[in-house]
């Protein structure tokens, strides 16, 4: 039976009125379930004495915030289309995407609404801010109108106060669009992904059924939520459940995240394959690696004490009381994975992208295969387009619930993912096996052709050099039809150019001919990221 995310949140909000679901950490502002419906609200009544229509588009680009999540649900639940942008684009780009979504609005950020110029942006009728909804810019009398009699109006539409009984969503809509979410700052052919509310309700009802949580349990909201990942698994479903949500609008450092971890105390982290593993080589590998730790390890009894103490001071690190670490955005090295499954982690790599609204695939950690990223989830169907999908990798294609409709008006971006039979091309090169669980081999832009048409997929071959000794993070690419390494090593490394050397010979014994590498390049600074934390690989080629 589909359920719709705006059911879940009615119900909650009416069984936990009292309870917390918005903290703003840095200004330690909370909001409860009632303040939340409240807030909701006032918004729509704002756009409805504005003369926004249902379908409408209404901008939000800013750091993360409750007023942004409060933003998203008074739109989504108002039947008007959220154009979710991010506040580390240019301004350029931020002018650019308002005016090819054709939005109305825009809900900015203080940072963002400094740098952008609404004169550079035509076809908007007001900006307001994400720090407690002032009106910063308007071209129509009515909306100034609208917005300075804002309190008659919500007091004229709920004479009596805003109550329990007058909270009421709809939910019979699921084909309609909801989300406009652009996937970068391009100004060109922008891909702005089209989701309904039936994409983003399919995935919060699998991460309700899956996932479980429940009142009270606490989440840190990290991931920007302009990002899929962030918007619906570090907010949307815990609302769905009636957790508390704590919004981090910092930069999120290391330094930063350790302490949001410690005081909020998250039932669940959803983070990249980096963060993991930078734990793991500053906290517990210096420790293991020691002779007699590599031989004690593998003693019974005395191994497990060991192991589980690595445990605790892992959950330790994520504030002690995570039961879910989802991984995500790019392949786990094989060693920390190793390393997770020995001490019982609660750990899996799940998979998706911002066209499944995003989840594609997800195990439960108990059941979860290593290397893998998981099984195809419910609602959607997975195949892989090679003669055999158990031996020979192909581009992996997804259909069903969580696919978009298409990308805003660039139809021949469209076109080339979406093919016939309602088929939804990844882009990724993959296997499944016998039991449904898929391994991503790399994406197939990255795929580099051998000399004898072997296909090389460098993802493997960095996962084996990022293990080795001096080595943060790498890519793999093809100079004059030979391998080569870029390596950012670890800050101060004494001998790093005969290190590497050492590392070539290593690696080239653990990958077949065909994928070995001629010679390692150092680089000085860490690679360019997106903002799911994966390297900009095309700035390297």
């Amino acid at each position: 039976m589909k359920k719709h995310f705006l059911s879940y949140l009615e119900t909650t909000i009416k069984s936990s009125w009292n309870a917390p679901a918005m903290t703003d950490i840095d200004s330690n502002t909370t909001y409860s379930y009632g303040d939340l419906a409240e807030r909701m609200a006032r918004l729509q009544v704002l756009f409805r004495e504005m003369g926004l229509k249902k379908g409408d588009k209404i901008a939000i680009c800013g750091r993360n915030s409750s007023d942004w999540a409060t933003t998203f649900l008074a739109v989504a639940a108002y039947e008007a289309v959220v154009v979710s942008i991010m506040p580390d684009f240019p301004a350029e780009s931020i002018h650019s995407l308002v005016e090819h979504s054709e939005a109305k609005i825009l809900f900015a950020g203080p940072v963002v609404w400094k740098a952008v110029d609404a004169n550079k942006m035509p076809s908007l009728d007001a900006g307001i801010s994400l720090e407690g909804f002032d009106l910063l810019f308007s071209k129509q009398e009515k909306i100034e109108k609208a917005y300075n009699d804002w309190n008659k109006s919500f007091e004229k539409n709920y004479p009596k106060g805003f109550s329990i009984e007058d909270v009421k969503y709809p939910t019979n809509n699921f084909d309609d669009l909801l989300l406009i979410n652009y996937t970068s700052g391009t100004t060109s052919s922008p891909k702005g992904v089209m989701l309904t509310h039936r994409n983003i309700s399919s995935n919060v009802q699998f991460g309700q059924e899956n996932i479980p949580n429940q009142p009270h349990w606490n989440v840190v909201s990290m991931l920007p939520l302009a990002h899929m990942f962030g918007l619906v698994f570090e907010c949307l479903y815990q609302l769905a459940g009636g957790c508390h949500v704590f919004f981090l609008s910092k930069t999120p450092s290391p330094q930063v995240l350790m302490k949001a971890f410690a005081d909020v105390k998250p039932y669940m982290v959803l983070t990249v394959p980096l963060v993991i593993e930078k734990i793991f080589r500053k906290s517990v590998f210096p420790t293991i690696h020691k002779p007699l730790m590599r031989v004690l390890w593998y003693i019974p009894g005395i191994g497990r004490i060991i192991k589980n103490k690595v445990k605790e001071k892992v959950l330790n690190a994520f504030g002690g009381n995570l039961k879910y670490l989802i991984i995500g955005g790019a392949a786990l090295n094989k060693e920390v994975e190793l390393c997770l499954k020995a001490i019982r982690f609660p750990y899996c790599v799940g998979y998706g992208m911002t066209e499944c609204a995003p989840l594609l695939a997800y195990e439960e950690w108990r059941k979860f295969k290593p290397r893998s990223c998981g099984k195809i989830v419910s609602r959607m169907e997975v195949k892989i387009n090679s003669k055999n999908q158990y031996r020979t990798p192909g581009e992996i294609l997804v259909r069903g619930e969580n696919t978009m409709l298409g990308y805003y008006k660039n139809q021949e971006a469209t076109d080339d993912v979406l093919i016939e039979g309602g088929w939804l091309r990844t882009g990724d090169m993959g296997i499944v096996d016998k039991k449904g669980n898929i391994f991503i081999k790399g994406r197939c832009k990255n795929m580099i052709l051998g000399a004898s048409g072997q296909n090389i997929y460098p993802e493997e071959i960095e996962d084996k050099l990022n293990s080795l000794p001096g080595v943060v993070e790498s890519i793999i690419v093809e100079r004059e039809g030979k391998l080569v390494g870029l390596v950012y090593p670890e800050p101060d490394l004494k001998n790093a150019e005969l290190l590497m050397e050492q590392n070539i010979i290593q690696l080239n014994k653990l990958i077949p001919t065909f994928c070995r590498i001629s010679k390692i390049e150092l680089v000085e600074k860490e690679f360019e990221k997106t903002p799911k934390r994966s390297i900009k690989r095309f700035l390297y080629n």
